[in-house]
């Protein structure tokens, strides 16, 4: 029942909504696809409860095991997931749309003008740590659901050493988690 439920609910969600919700993020995020990250949990969670929280958070794992930006394949599977593939497309649009044109209008026009204008350079300046305040803002809100035991507070510390400090690839770090978590979850999941 509770799937049919979902189903219904994400049966009333129009292609053009799809659209324009990714449309809006791509081009009001600066900072690429993980500045992006909590504009789309707050558009598909929080305000339109088109996924849940946990539900996003897997879609964020699988996301980032793909090969591509994290922002768009993000996207294609919320919009995959209330519609299908053509829904899937249409996110993907609505995502990379703002970012291909303000690529064009840069490349065209602007960069060359302006690439050594100090207040241009003082405003991506102050860009950056703002970036980076929304890439950590999406860390702390999904660790707080994330990291409620203090083994999974332990695996997190230990596979960001391994990143920071062990230069580990992503993916191997992706199959260890998934190898303990198999190891030491298996029965929480079930």
């Amino acid at each position: 029942m509770g799937r049919q439920l979902q189903a219904a609910s994400s049966e009333a969600v129009t292609l053009s909504t799809i659209f324009f919700v990714f449309l809006k993020v791509g081009a009001f995020t600066f900072g690429g696809g993980y500045a992006m990250l909590p504009i789309i949990q707050r558009e598909v969670v929080e305000r339109r409860d088109w996924v849940s929280k946990e539900r996003f958070v897997d879609l964020l794992i699988v996301a980032q095991s793909l090969p591509g930006a994290i922002a768009l394949n993000s996207a294609i599977q919320v919009g995959t997931r209330l519609r299908g593939v053509p829904g899937g497309i249409l996110a993907a649009l609505g995502v990379i749309i703002p970012s291909i044109a303000v690529i064009m209008a840069l490349a065209a026009y602007f960069l060359p003008a302006f690439q050594d204008n100090a207040y241009v350079n003082a405003i991506f300046y102050g860009l950056r740590p703002a970036v980076v305040g929304l890439i950590a803002a999406a860390v702390v809100n999904l660790g707080r659901d994330i990291l409620d035991h203090w083994i999974s507070v332990a695996m997190a510390l230990a596979l960001l050493a391994a990143v920071l400090f062990l230069k580990i690839h992503p993916i191997a770090i992706l199959i260890a988690g998934g190898l303990v978590g198999l190891i030491l979850f298996r029965k929480k999941a079930v």
